[in-house]
């Protein structure tokens, strides 16, 4: 080989067009990225996670903007359920009920009320559990993002979307389909410590024009450490308001709270 072909088989190694600009990737990414989220407005998922040995039956369902409904174990041990306006959480063990009121408020400065942010963070850190990577598109800053195409198997072509924060030494690369941004994978770096998420079967659907992740296993020190597979696989059903409210079956004890309460546990 010439040596005057070298430059052009290292661009193409790396995964990068020649003459590509990697702003105008990114923002073409960034609009691909809102028109697939666009798409999937409801789902239902069902299916078992796997991790040190232990095993754990989920089920989710989700309605856009925000209505979640999840529940852990077989038959169902604890619920939750947000229907925009309250969060219910039965515990089937226990026999308790709560309601929590997600009012709008100062941010627990002296109203018991959370600010959008803070309750945005307490339902998502409460939901997110149960809804694997690849049904919702990745949340990426206004900063600290780069892209880049890269060939994969399951492509064939990709797109990496990778997001350092400021002063920090994380690195998060999510690894997207192109052009449909079909999630692929997650690799997730802070000093030396290194984690994958691989996407290992789909669910298609052609009529949407896009996949979602069926089966995933998480990756660290080159071990797999966890699995998550699904059994059911529901895209865009009709979903009911009645679907994301749950009610105190007899003999259990009630009690309502705020959002806040819940936050501070």
């Amino acid at each position: 080989m010439s040596a005057r072909h070298l430059p052009l088989l290292l661009l193409v190694l790396a995964g990068c067009r020649r003459g590509e600009d990697t702003t105008a990737l990114l923002t073409d990414a960034r609009q691909r990225l809102a028109a697939r989220d666009g798409k999937l407005t409801s789902y239902v998922l069902a299916g078992t996670a796997h991790e040190a040995g232990q095993r754990m039956d989920f089920q989710f369902a989700y309605r856009a903007p925000q209505k979640m409904l999840g529940t852990l174990g077989t038959p169902a041990m604890r619920a939750f359920a947000w229907d925009g306006e309250h969060l219910y959480e039965r515990d089937d063990a226990a026999k308790k009920f709560r309601t929590y009121e997600g009012r709008l408020g100062d941010g627990g400065l002296g109203n018991g009320g959370l600010g959008p942010e803070e309750r945005a963070g307490v339902l998502t850190g409460l939901f997110a559990p149960f809804a694997p990577e690849g049904f919702r598109v990745p949340l990426l800053p206004g900063q600290g993002v780069s892209a880049r195409r890269t060939p994969h198997p399951r492509g064939p072509e990709a797109v990496e979307l990778t997001v350092k924060p400021a002063g920090t030494d994380v690195e998060v690369t999510y690894v997207l389909r192109w052009p449909a941004m079909d999630f692929l994978g997650k690799r997730t770096r802070s000093g030396q410590d290194t984690a994958e998420l691989r996407v290992e079967e789909e669910h298609c659907e052609q009529a949407l024009g896009l996949c979602v992740p069926k089966r995933l296993t998480q990756w660290g020190g080159g071990q797999q450490v966890a699995e998550t597979s699904l059994t059911r696989v529901e895209l865009n059903p009709t979903l009911p308001a009645e679907t994301f409210s749950l009610s105190a079956p007899g003999g259990y004890d009630v009690e309502t709270k705020t959002l806040a309460a819940l936050g501070g546990r």
